[in-house]
């Protein structure tokens, strides 16, 4: 598209994109699915999106709004122009310590407003997995909500409003409603009002009532109530399908300064399941999931076999990490006490055998609480880390049912799985009825392709029939939005489309996510599509634990599943290229998406040895921190190495390769003609020989 390209760097100041290789650096996130943007930029102010946001209205070319790029349901993938707010529009804008809030703008990254808020004896409390690249933007946008909801809630409950762009170019402030406002402001608000409280009774019957649902546009929050409506509620949650998120007010919080984990242990993953409802009587402030598939895993990763070694008693089939944090912490002794003393009555012990061995180990000390904290919240991506073709995947990844439900939920969710050949991973938030389940399949097949279809349907009939969420944390995006109108009824459907047609009347931001989605099982959307094919190739190392052309090496690129481990821009080592730049590019997933996208052909001929991928690969300082730290095993490094001897083979080594290679062999010749050796410092044009 080059007049778009072509118009946007005539009015921005940002950085634009439009090359085959950065747009498919976009063209994934953490799902399975993988659309080609048209553009991309980077804007570095609000001129830039209201200037970028007018070309694209112009040009009927849809918007896409991007943060981290980890999104596990596809909303951030799309045949539009991406504006990635990470870059650059990632501040502070305001602090109120004392009024326990702050004003930031979308791209800022969790991790690093809890820094900044640290010193203050502040934090934001939803502690997504993914704190140290899920922006605030991107939280806002999916309604995220963390292991501690239970004691802080979710996005919605800590957003107090947000600056949004609507589709026709008006900016406006949407929070607890009031009596000013623009007049086009004033008739979205009252259009909006009117629409909740004429659905108000279908909202009470169709919406779920449990505190993970993060289906469908929160137009519960337009229901008449005593308390003013806050209308940024209603923008949360909704994938940047209705405005776009210019500054978001959040509500802050102390910090609790200690706490305590008791690390709950049970023979089978049936009674932990059923266990959950009465551990969180006890007023924890989170219970995490570990199964049996999860511990297994770690044990195969350097960076966490410690710590499995370390806190994990015998062989259990299931943990459940109960977590207190009290302001008068000398009651998190009792508090442990209490929670042995639930585990007794529940029938476990460590002096029992069989179905009633378990206990509680507790873990006092802050430096092993937080290893534990990192390995459940790298839960996902330990997952993942199977080196087969067959990965579990994200679909019906966060269903959430109430806690008496739970096990038989999770019994019923075995049953499907083994019907249809297959099993399931675990993990993640028990307090709240959420697990984090992920049946195993290989998506390039198209049988398994179908099984996900069919588990998908069933397993959300079974959500149905509970009177859960199918969405309890991960949003829609292109996996469930077509199932709304099982799971909401026609007429909530058709509610939804109204409240997209009043903000987005032609389809500006976003399309395809909520309302009007295609099928979740359109393989032409997928990363692994029906014409997915690497050739063989030649490569230099042993690559055959993994499977797949080039030895296995198509197999290594693969693994990178899009977690964006690697975009932490604090501890450990990867990747340090990206936190100098903070370009995808220069980003070990930035890296194995062009080096899949390369092989794979979808690069254009020779893609390989191009020049731009020669470019992609040169600020990686070959460190191997990816290899140790990502948890999926992605060794950048290695694959540096293969990329170079692929443009060897075909260029033969330049002229500087081989000044370098052979110093050894004329060092001693070189050093006695020095003063011409140095002439390449001083005489101009010579360096560039060498």
């Amino acid at each position: 598209m080059p007049q778009l390209a072509d118009a946007l760097r005539n009015r921005v100041e940002g950085d634009v994109m439009f090359d085959r290789f950065s747009r498919g650096r976009y063209a994934t996130d953490a799902s399975f699915y993988q659309m080609m943007p048209h553009g991309v930029m980077s804007p570095k102010s609000e001129d830039d999106i209201c200037a970028a946001i007018d070309i694209a209205r112009e040009q009927g070319v849809p918007v896409l709004a991007r943060g981290g790029g980890t999104s596990q349901c596809g909303q951030t993938v799309s045949n539009a122009l991406v504006l990635d707010n990470t870059q650059y529009f990632n501040d502070i804008i305001e602090m109120d310590v004392e009024g326990m809030r702050c004003v930031v703008r979308p791209g800022i990254v969790l991790d690093e407003l809890n820094r900044a808020l640290k010193p203050h004896g502040l934090w934001f409390p939803v502690d997504v997995s993914t704190a140290s690249r899920a922006t605030i933007g991107g939280m806002s946008g999916n309604n995220s909500c963390g292991g501690k909801s239970l004691r802080y809630g979710m996005m919605r409950d800590n957003v107090l409003s947000i600056e949004g762009l609507l589709a026709d170019g008006s900016k406006h402030r949407f929070g607890p409603v009031g009596n000013n406002g623009a007049a086009n402001f004033v008739a979205l608000r009252d259009d909006l009002l009117r629409l909740g409280a004429r659905e108000a009774a279908e909202i009470d019957a169709r919406f779920p009532n449990v505190m993970r649902r993060v289906g469908g546009y929160n137009i519960d929050a337009l229901v008449p109530k005593d308390t003013p409506n806050n209308l940024a509620h209603l923008l949360v949650g909704s994938e940047g399908t209705l405005a776009y998120s210019m500054a978001v007010e959040l509500k802050l919080w102390p910090i609790l300064s200690e706490k305590v984990l008791g690390v709950c242990h049970f023979p089978t993953f049936h009674q932990a399941m059923d266990a959950a409802q009465h551990l969180v009587k006890l007023n924890p402030q989170g219970v995490e999931l570990v199964d049996a598939t999860m511990i297994a895993l770690a044990r195969d990763i350097p960076m966490f076999r410690d710590t499995i070694e370390e806190f994990v008693t015998g062989k259990p089939d299931a943990l459940l990490l109960v977590e207190f944090a009290e302001e008068d912490t000398s009651k998190h002794p009792k508090k442990l006490k209490e929670l042995e003393e639930v585990m007794g009555d529940l029938g476990f012990s460590w002096d029992k055998s069989g179905k009633n061995r378990g206990g509680v180990t507790a873990v006092a000390d802050p430096r092993m609480q937080a290893r534990i904290a990192d390995l459940r919240s790298s839960g996902l991506n330990i997952m993942m880390s199977m080196k087969t073709d067959g990965k579990p995947v994200s679909f019906v990844e966060d269903c959430a049912v109430e806690l008496p439900d739970l096990a038989d939920y999770t019994a019923g969710l075995t049953e499907i799985f083994e019907k249809h050949g297959t099993r399931g991973t675990w993990y993640a938030h028990a307090s709240v009825g959420c697990l984090h389940v992920r049946p195993v399949l290989n998506l390039k097949l198209d049988q398994d392709v179908k099984k996900m279809r069919a588990i998908a349907e069933e397993c959300f009939d079974l959500v149905a029939r509970y009177k859960g969420s199918h969405s309890g944390e991960h949003g829609d995006g292109l996996v469930r939005s077509e199932f709304h109108e099982k799971m909401f009824g026609p007429r909530m459907v058709a509610n939804f489309a109204e409240v997209k047609r009043r903000f987005d009347p032609n389809g500006l931001f976003n399309p395809g996510k909520i309302v009007d989605a295609p099928k979740m099982d359109d393989r032409s959307l997928f990363r692994y599509g029906p014409d997915y094919k690497v050739p063989e190739f030649q490569t230099e190392f042993d690559w055959s634990e993994w499977t797949g052309s080039g030895g296995g090496f198509q197999g290594a690129v693969e693994m990178c599943n899009n977690n964006g481990a690697c975009r932490k821009l604090k501890g450990g080592v990867m990747c340090p290229s990206f936190r100098v730049t903070r370009k995808e590019q220069d980003l070990t997933r930035g890296r194995a998406n062009t080096l899949r996208l390369a092989i794979s052909g979808q690069l254009g001929p020779e893609a390989l040895t191009a020049d731009q991928m020669a470019e992609t690969m040169k600020l990686c300082v070959s460190c191997k921190g990816c290899k140790r730290e990502c948890p999926t095993g992605v060794d950048m490094a290695r694959m540096k190495i293969e990329v170079q001897s692929a443009r060897i083979r075909k260029d033969g080594l330049s002229r500087h390769d081989r000044l370098v290679a052979y110093l050894p062999r004329y060092a001693f010749w070189a050093a006695r003609v020095r003063f011409l050796m140095n002439l390449r410092n001083s005489l101009p044009g010579l360096a560039k020989l060498t």
